[in-house]
């Protein structure tokens, strides 16, 4: 067992409970993850509040995963915080699935099994019938915006490499004003899709939000439908990742972003066919002169030059 397996916490007991919550818990579960410490400032009103349910769900939240009540959680939770020092430094960094004493073959089979579980949750949730209406909509669009900042930046210019290769008229944005220069340009011939894992960036949730008011269609790709992003867009494609992987980049996240975003580069190519194979095979043959022949090609060409006296 890893060094910070051994110690029961309270994010510990949350992520046991997770799967048996009511959505109402749920709420409360995601806020503490997402701020673990925020019992030591807010009351039991002010926390129900923030997580948009009833004092009452509290105390049952609390008692499921053990406290006789929010007074005793938090207790665990100013605790957690006292035994902070390195541990509470690696999770910040590096993450709850992964102990700084685990062996490799434990990092490699936890890593895989995170990866895996992700994106079987992703396929799982995905909304087939938005995914189709995505997929059409930007078939046709005038233009499409893609917004993402940070990791989510770098999912956004992935998703513009493969849409221009089959002749959308895409363009990717993370610096804000370039992308609110773009979005306020915009209109209903156009689609602008925002990515963050989150759903709580507010660059990403501004420049969707300028789109929006222009008349595109707006759809958010994020791990949290009920985000503020999500709440704006017109349709959402969920990616979901789950907690406690690497930090602040997560890998898992990215991937499952990317599976979103290859099913509607699919469904686009599918709906596209003939387009989408002429357009293939005329950029194939572009890069094909600045490729190196095969090992085996060139040996042979060798080979077969006529002998000299």
């Amino acid at each position: 067992m890893s060094a910070v397996a051994k110690t029961f916490s309270v994010l510990d007991r949350i992520e046991t409970y997770q799967s048996q919550m009511p959505v109402t818990m749920a709420k409360i579960a995601a806020v503490l993850m997402d701020d673990p410490k925020a019992p030591l400032s807010l009351s039991i009103t002010e926390l129900a509040e923030r997580a948009r349910t009833s004092a009452a769900s509290v105390t049952r939240f609390c008692r499921l995963i053990g406290y006789t009540g929010y007074n005793q959680l938090r207790v665990g939770i100013a605790e957690d915080v006292g035994r902070g020092g390195s541990k509470a430094a690696w999770i910040a960094d590096i993450g709850r699935s992964f102990g700084p004493d685990d062996p490799p073959e434990q990092v490699r089979s936890v890593l895989l099994n995170t990866h895996t579980l992700s994106l079987q949750t992703t396929a799982g949730l995905l909304d087939l019938d938005a995914a189709v209406r995505v997929a059409q909509a930007i078939g046709k669009a005038r233009q499409v915006d893609v917004y993402g900042v940070g990791g989510s930046a770098l999912t956004a210019l992935e998703t513009q490499h493969r849409l221009y290769r089959i002749g959308i008229n895409v363009h990717t944005w993370s610096e804000v004003h370039a992308g609110l220069t773009s979005a306020a340009i915009l209109d209903e011939n156009c689609v602008a899709i925002g990515i963050s894992n989150t759903g709580r960036t507010e660059e990403t949730i501004h420049m969707l939000s300028v789109a929006k008011a222009t008349g595109a269609y707006t759809v958010a790709i994020t791990g949290n439908p009920d985000s503020p992003l999500g709440k704006l867009a017109d349709d959402v494609l969920t990616a979901a990742a789950p907690n406690g992987y690497l930090q602040p980049a997560d890998l898992s996240a990215r991937h499952c972003q990317l599976f979103v975003v290859d099913f509607l580069y699919l469904l686009i190519a599918q709906a596209n066919f003939d387009r989408t194979t002429r357009l293939l095979a005329a950029s194939a043959a572009a890069v094909q002169p600045r490729r190196r022949p095969a090992r085996g090609v060139a040996l042979a060409s060798f080979n077969t030059r006529p002998a000299t006296a």
